[in-house]
């Protein structure tokens, strides 16, 4: 008998909001997600991806159950838990006994729970004595983290998400803000609405959904931000524009960066930045004379060979206008992913430890390890992401673990990345999804507890914690991460320090919480007061919060103290350096990287749910008009797009919204969806030298067409991700080759490839059996001659499957005809013809969804434009854009379109 619904407050996964999400369920299974209209993070709202988070359970994506290989060669083969452990714990102290304790390390991630993080960074350096643990944070936010240790002391936000309400002047750099932190943006919308005299500054190369809500955007040419906050400097010096008392009585430095300054001339910089002087100067206007000046920040500006300078040149113009600490005003760095922050405080990067320790100082091991109960904390520099792989890939690191984080999609220059995993004598991936690129290179895979199965705390951007509460089990055999951590631990314990206490003796999460709080009592991030039962009854609270507070700190540094070693805050006098790679004859475009509207990342999850693919459906490099021109080329072509790494064969699109010489890729396509190992085997693992961070959104490329006549196209409904994975391997064999899921209500799997000469029929054969296409209902069509074949399966009176090989004219309407789940007998004479274009009214290609809460096409909104419907109308009639509001920028912008008059 079913059971009733019930629901349980939680938090979103995605990222570093911190959304409130309560999850509808039966005990079993969840059912449905809202926003929490009590969380104090987004009142109710959710974005595109969060609003889905239930549909992300296809357990055929899930990893169940332990598989282990005890040799390269070998599949993976399904074992038991204790067999699994135990065989990790022997490798991992046989590593060790032989080669060191940093022949091993870790490799995490900022989806993992406070508790799990913990759980991992007391393996590594307390038992298994390694620095050698490093976290997928490092590829988004370490640069803020050491702009904000190295400007105001501490890797602290100073501000909470009311002040970007309250602000009178924010400057958003490098961060497309509505598609990355679309429930921000719609805050910012809404105190806009109320507020037009609030002024927005964009800064980033592209204009991107969020500039539609800027009153100026300056399109800099990339990764010349450091040139462009002097040069406001400059002007706010010139025109007398900064606080000299807050200057004097709570910063040092400032006379080193003011002499630094006085070169950034407006004409210097607006040639450096590619933007007017006017422009400039606007711009430094806005900042100097607001009663509150903003910033928010993202990968723009951390993802840099110079993210740390970067990110102190923008503190700098808060500290010299002494804007900070009070309401509306404040540097504040956009977390790019749920509990990033809670990585950073436990210490889970390679250079931290907890509490906003550093690993490098004595003092720092020496209070740790006394509140551990061991010896001594390992002194020796940790390696952190790019050196832990190159480490990997020579050799010197010899067994690595692998936690709810995907480097073979993730991490630049992904040739070096895969030869690394592959040549890794063990590699363990502790893992929810099992489809992940990483997953295919693990000797042990460990299947872990998913979003909504597992329990514990997050810190979202504001310095908010939450209490994720579990809602359903997990599925199968799949544990929560802290528990597979702590049970290998204490199986490692019997070969390390065999007879001794353990250290991992812990009955669940608030147990691991309570004793790392205390590592945190007296220090800048103060969490002692805080526990599981104390935020399940006040709400979500912000740090420092000591013990016996009653309420968490909004704001920080509104006394103008600041965590250093003489309580100012520091300028800094970086100068201005360029990318690594310049733009030259053989690359002469700069590639930039980032997120769709509706993805997520590696897409793992977001990967899983068709309805999210609908306003992007497949990979595409995007470049100006002019470029296209330039190179003949016109939208859909077929293109090879090489930097100094590797290539990526894909489509080109028109877009006016990147400037010429520019290119633009998104980040999430790996070798799964996108055959060639996906965007970042074009970029380069050069990073900054204090942070370590990887400049992903910067690298020379150059575009060329492929010509690939033979092309295919096929779609499948139902097993989608059984069919995926075994039609995946199949199309290596293809020069080009995109696997996209597409529909909602019923998913399905749409492949599209080419390649130069027509593939062996003994291929075709294999694709149409897994297509089911091979045998039952199906009209068919072959000429051998030409090369062309044709398949289209019909069950109860519909489309279910379509096959269009040599030949693919058709394919956009057969789909859209698949999408309205009808075909009559008349029609079906047609579906095998060589039209481009529909019978009649049959198979109306509503193009790409605009609003995917509300299924709403470009077509439909066109077509309501056309006949007067303002925005409001839309609204009303079509209902886009009253969900999430993810779409609301992109309405405006056909708004804003002239109406073509009827032909």
């Amino acid at each position: 008998m079913p059971q009733s619904t019930q629901t349980t407050a939680s938090t979103c996964c995605y990222c570093g909001v911190g959304c409130g999400v309560l999850i509808e369920h039966d005990g079993e299974h969840i059912t449905g997600v809202q926003g929490d209209p009590a969380h104090p993070a987004n009142y109710g709202r959710l974005c595109s991806k969060g609003s889905t988070l239930h549909l992300t359970g296809d357990l055929a994506a899930r990893a169940l159950h332990p598989e282990l290989r005890l040799s390269k060669g070998l599949a993976r083969a399904r074992t038991d838990w204790d067999s699994a452990l135990d065989h990790a714990a022997t490798v991992f102290a046989e590593t060790i006994r032989e080669h060191g304790p940093d022949s091993v390390a870790f490799y995490i991630s900022g989806q993992l729970l406070t508790e799990d993080y913990y759980a991992f960074n007391k393996l590594a350096r307390a038992l298994v004595g390694t620095n050698n643990i490093d976290s997928n944070s490092r590829l988004c936010m370490s640069s803020a983290v050491v702009g904000y240790k190295r400007s105001l002391g501490a890797d602290a936000p100073p501000c909470s998400y009311e002040d970007i309400e309250q602000s009178d002047c924010l400057l958003i750099a490098g961060s497309n803000m509505a598609y990355a932190h679309p429930v921000l943006f719609r805050r910012l919308e809404a105190a806009k609405a109320s507020r037009p005299d609030m002024k927005i500054v964009v800064v980033d190369p592209r204009r991107t959904d969020t500039c539609e809500l800027a009153d100026l955007h300056l399109a800099i040419l990339p990764g010349t931000d450091v040139a462009l906050f002097h040069g406001i400097l400059h002007i706010l010096l010139w025109e007398g524009w900064i606080d000299r008392t807050y200057i004097d009585a709570h910063t040092e430095g400032f006379d080193e960066l003011k002499k630094l300054a006085r070169d950034y001339t407006p004409a210097a910089v607006a040639e450096i930045c590619g933007i007017s002087v006017d422009s400039l100067q606007a711009c430094a206007e806005l900042i100097g004379k607001a009663p509150s000046f903003m910033s928010l920040w993202c990968m723009g500006l951390n993802q840099s060979s110079s993210g740390s300078a970067k990110n102190s040149a923008l503190i700098n113009l808060h500290l010299a206008t002494g804007q900070i600490g009070k309401p509306g005003a404040g540097p504040f760095s956009l977390t790019g992913q749920p509990n990033a922050m809670g990585g950073r405080e436990t210490g889970s990067l390679a250079n931290l430890l907890p509490g906003h320790r550093e690993a490098g100082n004595a003092e720092h091991r020496s209070e740790v390890a006394g509140y551990w109960g061991v010896d001594t904390l390992p002194e020796t520099t940790g390696l952190t992401a790019i050196e832990l792989f190159e480490a990997v890939r020579v050799g010197k690191v010899k067994a690595l673990w692998i936690a709810c984080t995907n480097p073979a999609q993730s991490l630049p220059d992904q040739q070096k990345i895969h030869e690394a995993l592959a040549a890794c004598p063990f590699v363990v991936v502790q893992e929810a999804y099992a489809t992940t690129e990483t997953c295919r290179y693990a000797d042990l895979l460990l299947p872990a507890a998913g979003w909504g199965e597992k329990e514990g705390m997050v810190t979202n951007s504001e310095r908010r914690l939450s209490h994720v509460r579990r809602a359903v089990p997990a599925p199968a055999e799949a544990r929560p991460d802290w528990a597979i951590t702590c049970d290998f631990a204490r199986r490692l314990e019997q070969h390390l320090r065999p007879g001794q206490p353990s250290l991992f003796d812990f009955a669940g999460p608030a147990a691991l919480f309570e004793e790392y709080k205390q590592l945190t009592a007296g220090r800048d991030l103060d969490l002692s007061g805080l526990s599981h039962a104390l935020i399940d009854d006040l709400g979500p609270q912000q740090w420092p919060f000591p013990a016996g507070a009653s309420r968490g700190t909004p704001r920080l540094y509104a006394d103008g103290v600041f965590p250093t070693a003489s309580g100012r805050a520091r300028f800094h006098a970086d100068p201005f350096r360029a990318p690594q790679e310049k733009r030259e004859a053989r690359y002469p475009l700069t590639l930039n990287t980032g997120r769709l509207r509706d993805q997520w990342h590696g897409m793992s999850r977001t990967g899983t749910v068709a309805q999210l693919f609908g306003h992007v459906e497949e990979a595409a490099l995007n470049l100006h008009p002019d470029e296209l021109r330039r190179r003949c080329l016109v939208s859909g072509d077929l293109i090879k797009v090489r930097s100094r790494r590797g290539s990526l064969i894909l489509p080109v699109q028109a877009d006016e919204a990147v400037r010429p010489g520019q290119a633009f890729l998104p980040m999430h396509w790996g070798d799964r969806f996108l055959k060639g190992l996906g965007t970042n085997v074009l970029t380069l693992p050069a990073f900054d030298p204090l942070s370590k961070q990887p400049e992903l959104k910067h690298a020379g490329v150059e575009v060329e067409k492929v010509e690939l006549p033979w092309q295919l196209f096929a779609l499948v409904e139902g097993e989608v991700q059984q069919r995926f994975a075994e039609l995946r391997p199949l199309l290596e064999e293809f020069a080009y080759a995109s696997l996209t899921l597409t529909g909602r209500e019923r998913p399905a799997l749409q492949v599209k490839a080419a390649c130069a000469v027509p593939p062996e029929a003994g291929l075709l054969a294999k694709i149409d059996g897994l297509l089911g296409l091979d045998q039952g209902p199906v009209l068919a069509y072959d000429d051998p001659r030409r090369t062309v074949g044709k398949r289209v399966r019909i069950e109860d009176g519909r489309i279910v499957a379509i096959r269009l090989a040599g030949e693919t004219a058709a394919r956009d309407w057969l789909k859209a005809l698949w999408s309205e789940g009808k075909t009559d007998a008349e029609l079906r004479r047609w579906l095998l013809a060589p039209l481009s274009a529909p019978p009649g009214s049959a198979g109306t290609i509503k193009g790409k969804t605009v609003c995917s809460c509300m299924n709403v096409g470009e077509a439909a909104i066109r077509a309501g434009i056309g006949r007067g419907l303002d925005l409001d109308d839309l609204k009303r009639e079509l209902k886009c854009g009253t969900s999430c509001g993810s779409c609301v920028p992109e309405i405006k912008r056909l708004l804003a379109q002239p109406v073509k008059a009827p032909a």
